[in-house]
C-alpha cells in the first residue's frame, strides 16, 4: 500500500540524551534522535536528507525544519517537512506545520494551521527567504509596492 511507506531512517549519528537540556539554535545533519529538551530553532542542513526523531520525552522549544521527521515529544514552535512528517500518538505541536507528506497518528494533536505544499526550497529556505524585485510594467501605479521579508 501506498499509505504504509515509513520514514528510512538513516543512521542515528546524534543523541541528545533525557537528561540534557539545550539552550539555543541546533543546527545538524544525518540522523538526531531526541530525548531531550531544545530551546531554540532545530534546522537540518540544506540539501540534506536528515532524519529528525523526536521521543516521547523530547521536547522542542522553538521551530523545526528539516525535510524527515518523526515526532511523538512535545514541539512548541512552526515545524518545516519538505519531504514527509509523521507524527505518532503521543505528538503534541503547539504551532503551524508545513508539511509534503504526513502521517499522523490517532491521539496526535495539532494547536495550529496545517499547511500541505509541495515546494522544497521554501520550506527549508523559509527564514533565509528573499524577496525579487518586482518587474517593470505598463501601469503607473506600481512605485508604492511593498516587499515584506519573513522573519523567523
Amino acid at each position: 500500500m501506498l499509505g504504509n511507506k515509513k520514514i528510512k531512517t538513516s543512521k542515528i549519528e546524534t543523541l541528545i540524551g533525557q537528561s540534557i537540556e539545550v539552550d539555543g539554535d541546533l543546527s545538524f545533519h544525518g540522523g538526531l534522535h531526541l530525548d531531550g529538551k531544545v530551546n531554540g530553532k532545530v534546522i537540518a542542513e540544506n540539501g540534506s536528507k536528515s532524519v529528525l526523531v523526536v521521543s516521547e520525552q523530547g521536547q522542542i522549544n522553538g521551530d523545526v525544519s528539516v525535510p524527515c521527521a518523526v515526532i511523538n515529544g512535545t514541539i512548541n514552535g512552526n515545524v518545516y517537512a519538505s519531504e514527509k512528517l509523521e507524527l505518532s500518538n503521543k505528538a503534541c505541536i503547539t504551532g503551524n506545520v508545513h508539511y509534503n507528506i504526513l502521517e499522523m497518528a490517532s491521539g496526535a494533536a495539532v494547536n495550529g494551521n496545517m499547511l500541505h505544499t509541495t515546494a522544497e526550497k521554501q520550506l527549508l529556505e523559509h527564514q533565509n527567504a528573499t524577496v525579487a524585485e518586482p518587474e517593470e510594467t505598463d501601469q503607473e501605479d506600481v512605485s508604492d509596492v511593498v516587499l515584506a521579508k519573513s522573519s523567523f
